[in-house]
């Protein structure tokens, strides 16, 4: 059996996982995009290294943060840790917040494409704007999500669209996306707004209280601003405190607006391409197990 505990951000996804993973034998696996790049742990609430003893932990903290990774990289990480998870007769907890992270993984998406026939050289004497350029009249959606000094990235998605002959982004949404895992139960930790909203303002002032400043500016001042990790809520925010731009109240402020409208999103997103089972905390799970099990798991 595969567990997937997913939720909005701050909902204390984390600390449940570990709890149930005590309690059933089990062994955690990141399902967040930003929780793979170590040197921005505090940010991205990733486990703490005396969290990490209590249970194993897998995909966390393993990148540099100038490491472009992507979907089709998670897909193959996550198959394989399932893999050697299960082989052990232990149980995968899939904890995270990244949806399309997840759906990648879980799901039949079909990330490959042959590019071998595709010349690139003309594209490879190309500045950074003019391959994102590119990019834009390829598939306008996948240039929005890459950074056009992430060339790297960039040319790989025009490969791709070249040798598709068509976005990678409708290739994507033309495929029927069915689960690949026989018994994979999806949780939710549900929390009310009300209550979410000023439990992650306060997580976040904790944040800055136990060094998330520090280590994101020192960061920040090592790999520059255009590192993939940090698109994350919590870095980018830093940029005009950095640039003396901004005082770092403000930065604060406005990590905390961006949480918040971040968890609409992710809700949005969970209610919407997963059968979610809603829970207040552990005893919820495991009787869910158990009646499962009684019934004989999927048919």
């Amino acid at each position: 059996m595969i567990i997937v505990l997913t939720g909005a951000t701050g909902s204390g996804k984390s600390r449940l996982a570990i709890d149930l993973a005590k309690r059933i034998d089990g062994e955690i696996i990141n399902g967040d995009a930003f929780q793979v790049y170590k040197g921005i742990e505090i940010a991205t609430a990733a486990p703490t290294e005396e969290e990490k003893r209590e249970v194993p932990h897998h995909l966390f903290s393993f990148l540099e943060c100038d490491d472009g990774y992507d979907i089709s990289r998670y897909q193959k990480d996550l198959r394989s840790k399932l893999d050697e998870v299960l082989s052990r007769n232990k149980t995968p907890i899939i904890v995270g917040g990244s949806g399309l992270y997840l759906r990648s993984a879980l799901y039949d998406y079909d990330l490959s494409t042959d590019t071998s026939s595709v010349d690139m050289s003309s594209y490879e004497k190309m500045d950074n704007r003019e391959l994102h350029d590119v990019l834009e009249k390829l598939d306008p959606e996948e240039a929005k999500k890459i950074h056009e000094n992430n060339r790297r990235r960039v040319l790989r998605s025009i490969e791709v669209c070249l040798a598709n002959n068509g976005p990678k982004t409708e290739m994507i949404k033309a495929q029927t996306h069915e689960p690949i895992y026989k018994d994979c139960l999806f949780f939710e930790l549900k929390r009310d707004r009300e209550q979410l909203y000023p439990h992650v303002e306060k997580r976040i002032d904790e944040m800055v209280r136990t060094g998330m400043v520090e280590q994101t500016v020192a960061m920040i001042k090592k790999y520059g601003k255009d590192a993939p990790a940090f698109k994350a809520i919590g870095i980018k925010e830093f940029f005009p405190y950095v640039d003396g731009t901004a005082s770092l109240e403000d930065c604060i402020t406005t990590i905390k607006t961006n949480t918040r409208h971040y968890v609409k999103r992710q809700e949005t997103f969970f209610r919407h391409q997963f059968n979610l089972i809603e829970i207040s905390g552990v005893e919820d799970i495991l009787k869910t197990i158990e009646n499962y099990s009684k019934v004989g798991g999927s048919k």
